[in-house]
């Protein structure tokens, strides 16, 4: 078990603290990874070595330091890969890391479904439920040759790989400033598409404000939907032109939304991340003939102008109002 994923139990909106809390975990090991907007991965092989001291050990400093330092809780899962910490840490509950030691690993994915493996869509997951393999312990005892005939020939070969485990993934160090993210969490878990889209269209405003205060453009978004048993999906787009437009923004959140295919689904929470950062004078915009868009761009701006004197909620979609 040397590696680490840590989620503080950070308000939602709080992002801002966690460059500090990344900050303890590279007391330990420079090998931290962001998770925004409230996570972050650790490799502890150098850190074990030089401490004395076992992974779970570790756990148990970085979680009383965060405590006394910062006085905010975590949760953390502990795993041989990255994969496998991240999918304990569904399982772990304040006060007690939920480790998985590297022989225990085909045991704790076996009876878990399909679609809790990270990558793995409802879409997918329906395909590979359709001939039976509705369980990570089954797709990995399957015919690789099967799970590509099904899937593909790429993705049934990771998807093997990592119903066995196999993680080919690696820590990678980062700054939290690259990709600036925000969620939406549900007070219940929802049913409503509706309230699903409005929570996008929160998030995609929040993201847009934040780019253009740091005069920045993304390249693509990410969402990630949290589900009620704890499963999530997450998705990337890139969009077609590098931008902070909230508009295009929300549209393609919706258009990732949509691309699930999500029926009755028990939603957690929507989060959403702006990804491959660049600064705005060097973005190209496509110049268009409708006066709507050039519109909103400068209604966008005096928006962001009052939102700046007179706080977040003082301008907002009427879609958000109620």
């Amino acid at each position: 078990m040397t590696i680490l994923c840590v989620r503080f139990q950070l308000p939602s909106t709080d992002e801002a603290a966690l460059p500090g809390l990344l900050g303890l975990l590279e007391e330990f090991t420079p090998v931290v990874q962001a998770l925004p907007p409230h996570g972050a991965l650790a490799d502890l092989r150098g850190a074990e070595r030089y401490f004395g001291r076992t992974a779970l050990e570790l756990a148990a400093v970085i979680r009383v330091r965060a405590l006394a330092l910062h006085g905010v809780d975590c949760v953390i899962g502990a795993g041989p890969n990255p994969m496998v910490a991240r999918m304990a840490l569904r399982d772990a509950r304040p006060g007690l890391t939920r480790a998985v030691a590297g022989g225990e690993v085909r045991d704790f994915l076996a009876g878990r479904p399909v679609a809790a493996l990270p990558g793995v869509g409802t879409r997918t997951a329906r395909t590979l439920g359709e001939y039976g393999l509705d369980t990570l312990g089954r797709v990995a005892a399957a015919p690789l040759s099967t799970l590509q005939r099904l899937v593909g020939a790429r993705a049934g070969r990771e998807l093997h790989e990592k119903a066995n485990g196999v993680d080919r993934g690696r820590v990678v160090p980062d700054a939290v400033s690259r990709s600036p993210a925000t969620e939406r969490p549900f007070t219940r878990d929802e049913l409503d598409p509706g309230r699903h889209r409005r929570a996008l269209l929160s998030a995609a405003e929040e993201l847009g404000a934040r780019l253009r205060a740091l005069d920045k453009v993304c390249r693509s978004l990410t969402l990630t939907v949290r589900y009620a048993d704890r499963s999530a999906t997450t998705r990337t787009r890139t969009l077609p032109e590098p931008t902070a437009h909230s508009a295009a923004l929300a549209g393609a959140a919706y258009a990732l939304y949509e691309a699930l295919g999500l029926q009755r689904a028990r939603v957690r929470a929507i989060g959403l991340r702006a990804e491959g950062l660049d600064p705005a004078e060097r973005a190209s915009h496509q110049l268009t003939f409708d006066p709507l868009d050039e519109k909103a761009r400068r209604i966008e701006e005096v928006a962001d102008r009052a939102r700046a004197r007179f706080g977040p909620r003082a301008v907002m979609p009427g879609a958000l109002a109620a």
